[in-house]
């Protein structure tokens, strides 16, 4: 089988501003999810479809796609998610789903499902590239957001992203002098974004406000030590907390960190981004968050 592979993603700056132009800064991760096909001239017009999660089968579909019926599944939910997409495959594509072939396709997401590195968007840029169709286009009429998710992962890259008045992203290189001072800690729950998302575009905010957010962002990437990056990193924290009337994730779960702590992406779950200090691998552990990651073991840069 031919493969195609999309990396994860962390979104480093702006969250839910994305939605409304605000500037992002976002890079890849190591693990990804790995895309594997086959077309047969079988004259059957069938989808034989297979998910796993780090090796380990979770999902199986037989679908056809003249009907676009499922046939069979283990999950019926998830099947239909993947129908709904399939057939949004068909609709702009000029090539696939289009003749009487059966289609081989198998995903295997290499991170565990509650990461946030972007199960859904590497979907969207493998079948695109399979298809040979718009990433940004599947993704909006399959699933919504900004779509810096999907830049990260059809660049395989660093990028700084902004999605009004029209996508709009640059590839960069954004290496860091203190990259090895940063650490990943994971909070071992998955944020739902929709509802953070959804509560986000509740709220009235102001062209004033996005554009701070972008101003933070290319400081950001001028930063040459960690404590002015630090400095940035925690006024970038309280002007979402206190837009959104919430507290930030060092606030309600590590109050006493010497460090900055920052949410990245949705804020509640997921990852969130801090700095060494002397016991720092203890006190999250301590906290009760075994998963900590440095720089080097989660960036694809």
């Amino acid at each position: 089988m031919n493969a195609i592979f999309s990396p994860g993603k962390l979104m480093l700056t702006s969250e839910y501003f994305a939605i409304d132009g605000a500037l992002v800064l976002a890079v890849p991760t190591k693990l990804g999810q790995e895309f594997f096909f086959e077309e047969r001239n079988d004259e059957k017009s069938l989808i034989f479809w297979e998910a796993y999660h780090q090796n380990t089968l979770w999902l199986t579909a037989v679908i056809d796609y003249k009907e676009w019926q499922i046939l069979e599944t283990n999950i019926p939910s998830s099947a239909e998610f993947i129908v709904r997409t399939l057939k949004n495959v068909q609709q702009l594509s000029h090539s696939k789903f289009k003749n009487n072939f059966s289609y081989h396709l198998r995903t295997n997401l290499q991170f565990p499902a509650d990461y946030g590195f972007g199960s859904s968007s590497t979907l969207m840029n493998n079948l695109s590239e399979w298809a040979d169709i718009d990433p940004f286009h599947l993704n909006t009429i399959s699933l919504g957001g900004s779509g810096y998710d999907i830049a990260v992962a059809k660049e395989k890259s660093a990028v700084l992203f902004r999605n009004k008045p029209e996508i709009k992203y640059e590839k960069i290189d954004f290496n860091p002098s203190f990259k090895n001072e940063l650490i990943f800690i994971h909070l071992n729950q998955k944020q739902d974004s929709r509802e953070g998302i959804n509560f986000y575009k509740s709220k009235k905010k102001s062209p004033e406000l996005i554009a701070e957010f972008s101003d933070i962002t290319k400081k950001i990437l001028l930063c040459n030590e960690l404590e002015s990056f630090s400095e940035l990193i925690l006024i970038h924290e309280r002007k979402i907390a206190d837009f959104l009337d919430i507290s930030t994730v060092k606030e309600k779960v590590f109050p006493d960190c010497p460090s900055f702590v920052k949410s990245l992406g949705a804020w509640g779950g997921d990852f969130v981004m801090s700095a060494k200090f002397g016991g720092y691998k203890d006190y999250f552990l301590e906290k009760g968050f075994a998963t900590i990651f440095e720089w080097k073991n989660i960036i694809d840069l």
